[in-house]
């Protein structure tokens, strides 16, 4: 053996024992697999990465550098890589793994893999492929087991970690060979319609779905049809084989790449959202009609009749895979904006998405009298049909359908970012106090980590209907969700007892930071409140006291 093979050996065995040796420090394996029994094992794969005085050994392949040139010329060829030093790391790996399969530390199988930088390229090689089959069979019988007991006859939300396994296992070929795309698809809707009571979870469940289902896209499906070029510096490439064969049964999959593509579409941020429409083109050109059509006209979820309308005053068509809604304004009239809003209403009550835009064609360009807001058409549209007062009804109807919590109108972020609904609710809280329980039950449902536009409507609301015992309940409503940056000059206001009073009769039952979160925008920090409660006398001294200690009232 050459002094050079020597070298890349012995750099390769020290990386194998050193990730070995340092996984068998952890003491939390046991307790690891013992909190689902959809985990088999901890480790299932080693990515072993030579280059020249850099070798690495870990569980993941970041492939960060694999577009650069290396920093020094590689002096091994291909062939003495898989002849000479390929088949010892692997009887090395296969010593040192021996003793461990029974154990929680390996997975039911464990796939060794190796790169190497040789002077004809980076060279992939796959230098172990092992399969536990007693742990295997345990594994599926348990995923049955969980599908019965948790999701087929489940009731109660699931915990994300057994999604995280549960996905995976369900597009692993070593469990599902020849997967039953129709039900994996209906037990990832369980497992949606099951968490939907909780949208911070629920998120989390769907994050997993779309990974794996991904993952399963990019790395099983889509090779057998293109070759995969993936790049840290550009976005995953695709060029279709010449001659791949594009018979039934090797398309039969193609309804889950269409599924993972709409909840791509639907629940990932923008920055993701060209991965899913790549996976309708591809289905496409793979000759997929469904794909055609979902580019078209939406998933087919919905009856033509509720996705499409079109008449003298106005058309208007819905895309659910894109969350678009396009609306064309023929006649400026109060007519044709309730039918728009009646079009989108039904929409929304029947599963369309609430993170949506609508695209507008109008003559008109109204936006309302808010500063911060989004010159969006989906704001124009809502500012243009609160012009018309016979349609306030159909407006707060539309609000109340729309108005859900983590949602998000899709052509708004940063601090633009609003929940559907905001902008009918914010014209009808400025022209009414009929619609004041409306902004109330608006503002229980805001994000106010991820949007901060109800401080431009709260400063609004203010110079409209001014500070009193009337507004007080609402002003309460928003500055319970206010980011601290929200500016209100209505500290003088206060100096009234009466509205002193009503602002600590709204604040009684609240934790003392979110008092204090509230009174900020008033007066400041509460050294300034204790001052002002040091000069006052009588009921306003009482009340300030009062509302000093409601604010430093600590936690129970």
């Amino acid at each position: 053996m050459s002094t050079l093979q020597e070298q890349v050996t012995a750099e390769m065995t020290a990386a194998i024992h050193a990730w070995f040796d340092e996984r068998l420090q952890r003491t939390d394996l046991e307790q690891a697999v013992k909190r689902t029994t959809l985990q088999a094992g901890i480790f299932n794969e080693l990515l072993l990465d030579y280059k020249p005085g850099r070798t690495t050994a870990d569980e993941f392949d970041l492939g960060l550098d694999d577009d650069a040139r290396p920093r020094t010329p590689a002096r091994l060829d291909d062939a003495q890589v898989r002849e000479l030093i390929a088949p010892q790391l692997t009887a090395l790996v296969q010593a040192r793994l021996a003793p461990l399969v029974e154990t929680p530390m390996i997975d039911y199988r464990f796939t060794v893999r190796g790169k190497f930088q040789t002077a004809q390229g980076k060279l992939h090689l796959t230098l172990l492929e092992y399969v536990n089959e007693n742990k295997r069979l345990a594994l599926l019988e348990n995923i049955h087991a969980y599908i019965g007991k948790k999701l087929t006859h489940g009731k109660h939300p699931t915990k994300p970690l057994e999604t995280f396994f549960l996905t995976r296992h369900l597009l692993d070929p070593h469990l599902f060979p020849q997967p039953d795309i129709a039900w994996t698809i209906a037990q990832f809707e369980r497992i949606e319609q099951l968490n939907k009571s909780r949208p911070q979870a629920l998120a989390e469940h769907r994050g997993d779905i779309i990974q794996a289902v991904s993952a399963w896209a990019e790395k099983q499906f889509l090779p057998q049809f293109y070759d995969v070029q993936r790049s840290s510096y550009r976005g995953t490439e695709y060029a279709l084989k010449a001659g791949a064969a594009h018979d039934a049964q090797a398309l039969a999959p193609i309804d889950l790449l269409l599924y993972g593509a709409v909840m791509i579409l639907r629940h990932e941020p923008s920055y993701a959202k060209s991965t899913g429409l790549k996976f309708l083109e591809i289905a496409r050109e793979l000759g997929s009609e469904r794909a055609g059509r979902m580019l078209k006209e939406g998933s087919g979820a919905f009856p033509a009749a509720d996705i499409h309308v079109k008449n003298a005053l106005l058309e208007c068509r819905a895309n659910d895979v894109f969350a678009t809604i396009t609306i064309a304004i023929a006649r400026e009239e109060a007519d044709a904006y309730a039918q728009a809003l009646a079009f989108i209403t039904h929409l929304l009550n029947s599963g369309f998405p609430k993170s949506y835009q609508i695209k507008l064609k109008s003559k008109v360009k109204t936006y309302l009298p808010i500063k911060g807001l989004a010159k969006s058409d989906t704001h124009r549209f809502f500012a243009n049909a609160l012009a018309h007062a016979s349609l306030q009804p159909q407006l707060e109807a539309y609000a109340r359908a729309a108005i859900e919590q983590f949602e998000f109108y899709a052509d708004t972020e940063g601090e633009k970012n609003c929940m559907p609904g905001s902008y009918a609710v914010f014209g009808l809280g400025l022209l009414d106090a009929r619609h004041f329980p409306l902004v109330q039950h608006y503002m229980a449902q805001v994000d106010e980590e991820h949007q901060s536009v109800q401080d431009q409507f709260t400063t609004a609301f203010v110079a409209t209907f001014g500070v009193t015992t009337a507004t007080i309940p609402v002003l309460t409503a928003c500055l319970r969700v206010c980011t601290d940056n929200v500016k209100l000059k209505i500290q003088a206001d206060f100096e009234d007892v009466e509205k002193l009073d009503c602002l600590y009769r709204q604040l009684q039952g609240l934790e003392g930071y979110m008092v204090e979160h509230m009174l900020y925008p008033i007066w400041g920090k509460l050294e300034k409140l204790a001052a002002l409660a040091r000069k006052a006398q009588g009921p306003r001294k009482e009340l300030l006291l009062a509302l000093l200690e409601a604010a430093s009232k600590k936690d129970a």
